[in-house]
């Protein structure tokens, strides 16, 4: 038995059981309710392939790189597949809350446990400012929040979900399950009535809608092809939280008939709702027409004249990043729980309410949104973007633990340790050599980028530096919960 595994007796009826073939069982899997739904699994696998990024990133993406964005968004939807594919068949070998923390504990040890949940908190602590930061650019679409300041509204925001997200799983829950259905059925309406302004020919804002459109405006790759390479971190980030329904499997009763088919379901999501929306936009006005100061549907909507239209689609897109920040404190919360029990998380990360939430490490990731409002307060210009490059080195990373996981996962099964469960990742193991290969030409496209994201690239160094000292502040600790686990087995 592995010198991480911890007994039964220590995790309690409450903890899922592995698989029969694997003795691993995480400390951090104890205490949960089990009380997300079928219905629950199925919208928070879309609410993770449709956020912030679609919703606001897609109008600064298009105006740089044109209709090419839609090849982007594609590309990576694929490796987003892989991705979480790669995480379903983890967790159909053994479920568990902390996810792909608890599998690298599994398959490489407490630091690699350590660094994946680091990794993973940079991911959501600067999403959280990222969407934030949205909310507020949002509200200000309306007249009535103008002249309220933005960090005020963030701070707004950051409280309301913060504070649904303590009650218990089941609201997070129902929250994830009805901004889900808004945020699809928003798309929905738009390519419905994208199809018929393109099929009907009629006006947009003084423009005819059609292939023309891109054609008459330098066509797919209206500055080349660098443009649309150098927004695929972008594209990256917007599909950041596929992961979520990985993390989320910890709290449901049923997951190996659960899991498979909503993460099945998430690539013809992608396709339908990501490339879909932005080969409409592309349609429907020319490139030139949007702005990162707004999400291309409200200007779309805005361009028609429709009385109110555009300010429901506000509306929709203020849910989308409210529903993004729900999403990164409910699974921040799981994280650090399932490392806090290692040992290479602060204790209080531990702490579960009377709804047996772990608001702990809620709190803490909430923690970091304050910061995100004083950011809001002295650069509110330029907030949405330097949190932006940074989470996407935390999904980076998030990623590539994943796909080493799988990668581990893979070898073992060769060697007769584990056996894969029925869904599998298909073309094991090159479809995570290669996705780790796309992961990391994605950080050579930030370099070469330059501005804001060649800076972020160069804050590796201290990243890594920071993941070096956090761990030989904790190291004494890890060891020592590791030596009373192998004094209880004994």
């Amino acid at each position: 038995m592995s010198d991480r595994t911890i007994t039964a007796a220590d995790i309690g009826s409450a903890a899922t059981p592995p698989a029969a073939d694997s003795p691993h069982i995480d400390a951090g899997d104890a205490g949960y309710s089990k009380d997300l739904k079928s219905r629950h699994i199925n919208m928070i696998a879309i609410g993770g392939a449709i956020g912030t990024g679609l919703f606001l990133g897609a109008g600064g993406r298009l105006a740089g790189a044109g209709p090419s964005l839609a090849i982007a968004y594609a590309v990576c939807g694929v490796f987003a597949f892989f991705v979480v594919r790669a995480l379903g068949e983890l967790v159909l070998y053994r479920p568990s809350s902390g996810a792909f923390v608890s599998y690298a504990r599994e398959f490489m040890g407490e630091k690699g446990a350590y660094t994946a949940g680091w990794l993973y908190f940079l991911n959501w602590s600067t999403t959280a400012v990222a969407d934030i930061t949205a909310a507020a650019t949002y509200a200000h679409f309306w007249a009535m929040f103008s002249d309220i300041p933005q960090w005020v509204l963030a701070l707004i925001a950051l409280a309301v979900v913060l504070t649904a997200n303590l009650i218990s799983v089941r609201y997070f829950g129902e929250m994830e399950f009805w901004f889900a259905i808004i945020k699809v059925a928003a798309l929905v309406s738009f390519m419905c009535v994208g199809i018929f302004l393109i099929v009907t020919q009629h006006d947009v804002g003084g423009h005819t809608p059609g292939l023309h459109t891109i054609t008459e405006n330098g066509g797919l790759f209206p500055s080349g092809v660098l443009p649309m390479l150098m927004v695929v971190q972008g594209v990256v980030f917007a599909y950041a939280s596929v992961e979520l329904c990985g993390v989320a499997a910890g709290e449901i009763k049923n997951p190996e008939k659960i899991m498979p088919k909503a993460i099945n379901s998430i690539m013809w999501r992608v396709g339908l709702f990501y490339v879909g929306s932005v080969v409409l936009l592309a349609l429907l006005l020319p490139y030139t027409a949007y702005s990162g100061d707004e999400s291309p549907f409200v200007t779309v909507f805005d361009k028609l004249g429709i009385p109110g239209a555009a300010g429901v689609m506000n509306l929709v897109v203020l849910t989308a990043a409210l529903s993004s920040l729900n999403s990164g404190l409910y699974s921040t919360g799981r994280i650090l729980r399932s490392m806090s029990m290692a040992g290479s998380a602060p204790k209080f990360t531990g702490l579960m309410n009377k709804g047996q939430v772990p608001y702990g490490g809620i709190l803490l990731t909430a923690a970091f949104g304050v910061l995100g409002v004083g950011l809001n307060f002295v650069m509110p210009g330029q907030a949405f973007e330097i949190v932006l490059n940074l989470a996407s080195i935390g999904i980076l990373g998030t990623w590539a633990m994943i796909m080493i996981c799988s990668l581990l996962f893979w070898r073992r099964s060769q060697d007769g340790r584990v056996t894969r469960p029925g869904y599998k990742l298909p073309w094991a193991p090159y479809t995570q050599i290669v996705t780790l290969f796309f992961l990391a030409s994605v950080l050579v496209l930030m370099w070469l980028g330059g501005g804001v994201g060649r800076a972020t690239v160069y804050c590796l160094p201290l990243i890594a530096a920071a993941l070096v000292g956090g761990w030989y502040l904790v190291r004494g600790r890890v060891m020592a919960l590791t030596a009373q686990r192998r004094t209880e087995e004994v």
